[in-house]
């Protein structure tokens, strides 16, 4: 593979090498000089010890894992065809099979359904600063999509303004109520809002609490943060704050209540704390039980998230998940997204999405193949573009449905939300300006958005038509895609509309190499046996 990363200077870090000679394992310059003004990781943690582990500046940036993988989407290829138009019916001919006829909405669940305009939705956005700041954007943006949302872990348990009773379960969480009032404001039927729970939200009683105030329908477990396995960090940069969170049961990190910490904080030496946590432990019987408890709750769909374990978890998540009729599993594979955790766990840790997916549709099979009804599978790892969801879809046939997108469905709702800003202080980027300088020039889907919701759009906040115009772009070109496979609704994408760039992919995946590929029914022809269709 290379050198894919320089494990010594990561831009993520804000290091970097003072040598263009590099140790390849080590990342250390070639010639370490005494007296070298930095700054490289191990320089930068020679003074800023455990802030070195996570990307910089925190809470203020995404970060996304930056490691090549040997094998990956791009080593497979969408198959084009000269003839067909699945999912048209009657006599089709050019005149119909126009790619704006193709249908890319899906739906998921088991005991009810979800349908989604378009196969994406956004991924977990919980208690870090950036997710509570963008949050009417994103959600905004996803309800007016038509896509689904997830509300992340710790949202009530992080809230400044949280009560909780004698039992020290949630009485009142104003920011879980903001956050799932404004999407309700908007929704129009297609997606769901699901709030995730980890083992302190559960604690917490957070099911109850969203469940009898909002009666939201959906509810989604969670083992491990995501992509990474250690549980969700913040970081705060106030004493009360922390010692706010470490009375709440969290794990704070270095300890606030220690006399030498506050000392080094009053002093200015120590700037910030790390909220930490906790491993979760699965086991088949609480789990079983705990899906059983949310149910009874009256959620009507229970989903699960998943991370890049090992195949041991893989296969007890989909086991379990099939017994217990989950509605949805999302399999997040390796890197990781959002910059919430170590960077060299989101560099280093995990299975790989590839790899994890092509195990998951083998562990879908072998239950298929024993009678279960598998629960219906979203992807999520790294996915930013229509033809990797495409891949997904296809390679996981007929199981995935959807895929699970972090960064690239919140940078929309970032930028949408900057040009307003811009807008106000006069200081249009002029790869902005270009286009004018009022939001209706600059959105191309404003005035879409105007003729459905009127002079409403007005108080829609800039970042959800960020999203939805995102969105837009993403259905096209994903017409586009499949109009190409001759595939006119999404269920006829089938793992035969890919092909397998290397031998290595191919053997991973099991979708046949680019040279084997419809290799018998092209011979046929050839041969005169069969008729070119």
């Amino acid at each position: 593979m290379g050198n894919l990363r320089r494990p010594n200077a990561d831009e993520a870090l804000g290091t970097l090498n003072r040598s263009r000679d590099v140790v390849p394992m080590s990342g250390i310059c070639s010639r370490c000089v005494d007296g070298c003004r930095g700054g490289c990781d191990i320089w930068m943690a020679s003074f800023r010890g455990r802030e070195m582990l996570y990307p910089q500046p925190y809470g203020e940036i995404t970060a996304g894992g930056r490691k090549e993988y040997p094998v990956d989407y791009s080593h497979i290829n969408i198959q084009g065809y000269a003839w067909g138009a699945k999912g048209l019916d009657g006599n089709v001919g050019p005149d119909e099979a126009v790619f704006t006829r193709v249908d890319v909405s899906t739906e998921y669940g088991w005991s009810s359904k979800v349908k989604m305009l378009i196969p994406i939705f956004m991924g977990a956005l919980g208690s870090t600063e950036i997710a509570r700041r963008n949050w009417d954007h994103f959600a905004v943006g996803a309800a007016i999509s038509g896509i689904s949302i997830v509300c992340g872990e710790n949202v009530c348990g992080v809230d400044p303004q949280l009560e909780v009773d004698a039992k020290g379960k949630v009485k009142k969480s104003p920011d879980m109520d903001r956050r799932i009032e404004i999407y309700k404001k908007y929704y129009e039927g297609y997606g769901e809002l699901r709030v995730q729970m980890n083992v302190e939200d559960t604690r917490l009683g957070v099911a109850e609490y969203v469940s009898s105030k909002h009666e939201l329908e959906a509810i989604e477990l969670k083992w491990g943060q995501g992509a990474k396995s250690i549980g969700g960090e913040i970081k705060v940069n106030s004493l009360e704050r922390a010692l706010e969170l470490k009375r709440r049961g969290y794990i704070v990190l270095p300890d606030p209540e220690n006399p030498a910490v506050q000392e080094a904080f009053r002093k200015g030496e120590l700037k910030e704390f790390e909220r930490h946590s906790r491993l979760g432990f699965v086991n088949y019987e609480s789990f079983m039980e705990e899906v059983d408890r949310l149910r009874d709750l009256g959620f009507k769909r229970v989903t699960l998230k998943t991370g890049a374990y090992s195949a041991v978890d893989l296969a007890m998540a989909l086991r379990y998940g099939a017994e217990a009729k989950l509605d949805l599993i999302t399999v997040d594979g390796a890197p990781g997204g959002t910059g919430m955790s170590p960077w060299p766990m989101m560099n280093e840790w995990g299975i790989p999405t590839f790899y994890l997916e092509a195990l998951t549709y083998q562990f879908c099979r072998r239950l298929e193949e024993k009678g279960f009804r598998v629960p219906d599978i979203a992807m999520a790892g790294g996915f930013s573009t229509e033809d990797g969801v495409f891949k997904a879809i296809a390679m996981g046939a007929p199981y995935v449905k959807a895929v699970c997108m972090g960064r690239a469905l919140m940078i929309p709702g970032m930028v949408g939300k900057n040009i307003g800003k811009w807008l106000e202080e006069g200081d249009l980027p002029k790869n902005v300006a270009k286009y004018g300088n009022t939001v209706e020039e600059i959105f191309v889907t404003y005035e879409e958005l105007r003729a459905k919701y009127g002079e409403e759009v007005k108080k829609m906040p800039l970042g959800a038509i960020g999203v939805y115009t995102f969105c837009q772009k993403f259905k096209v070109g994903l017409q586009q895609l499949m109009a190409g496979s001759r595939n006119f609704k999404l269920s006829m994408v089938s793992r035969k509309d890919l092909i397998a760039l290397t031998e290595e992919a191919a053997k991973i995946s099991g979708i046949p190499y680019v040279m084997d590929a419809y290799r018998e029914e092209a011979e046929r022809i050839l041969d005169g046996e069969a008729v070119a269709r």
